[in-house]
């Protein structure tokens, strides 16, 4: 496995090594002592989610407050994604900035956000399947959403048309008023 560390360096891109040939693919998509090895992240994954979404549906900026914050580990394993990792620990150099990166069941791409980072991603191709493996479990009266077009953030989605976003997703706080870390 490769890792990147992107622009803020605790998120990180993960590049599986991919074993191909004419019958298809086999790569191992989670391995707990390679992904601490390769990342230097250890804990242990609670909960996996799925979701599906069609072209244009945007869902986040999502987080979960202390003491449920959640890191997460990403994949698409159909179509495509622009994913987006918010910092929003206080005390980082890189608060208030963002990371976005393209995932795909071509590129087969990894992408790992920490605790204190809010998460989200806009869907590129017809459709896309999204799977997370988090850090903790789902826990509602903790989680907090960030408005997607916050202009302070200025996150460089790539929509050609207003997304689609969830009532919850709409009535996402400002940046300078949400809840930080």
């Amino acid at each position: 496995m490769q890792v990147r560390r992107l622009a803020i360096p605790e998120v990180m891109l993960l590049e599986p090594k991919v074993f191909g040939d004419e019958r298809g693919f086999f790569y191992e998509s989670f391995n707990r002592r390679v992904f601490e090895q390769a990342t230097g992240v250890s804990g242990e994954f609670v909960q996996d989610n799925h979701s599906r979404s069609r072209r244009g549906v945007l869902r986040g900026l999502h987080y979960q407050l202390p003491p449920k914050a959640q890191g997460k580990l990403v994949r698409v394993v159909q179509g495509e994604v622009f994913d987006v990792a918010v910092d929003l620990r206080r005390a980082s150099p890189t608060c208030g900035q963002w990371v976005g990166v393209h995932l795909s069941a071509a590129n087969k791409h990894q992408l790992w956000i920490p605790p204190g980072f809010a998460h989200g991603f806009v869907t590129l191709s017809e459709t896309a399947e999204f799977l997370y493996k988090t850090t903790d479990y789902y826990a509602p009266e903790y989680e907090r959403c960030i408005i997607w077009n916050d202009p302070d953030l200025a996150i460089s989605w790539p929509l050609p048309d207003p997304p689609q976003l969830a009532a919850k997703d709409q009535q996402g706080q400002p940046f300078r008023q949400a809840e930080l870390f």
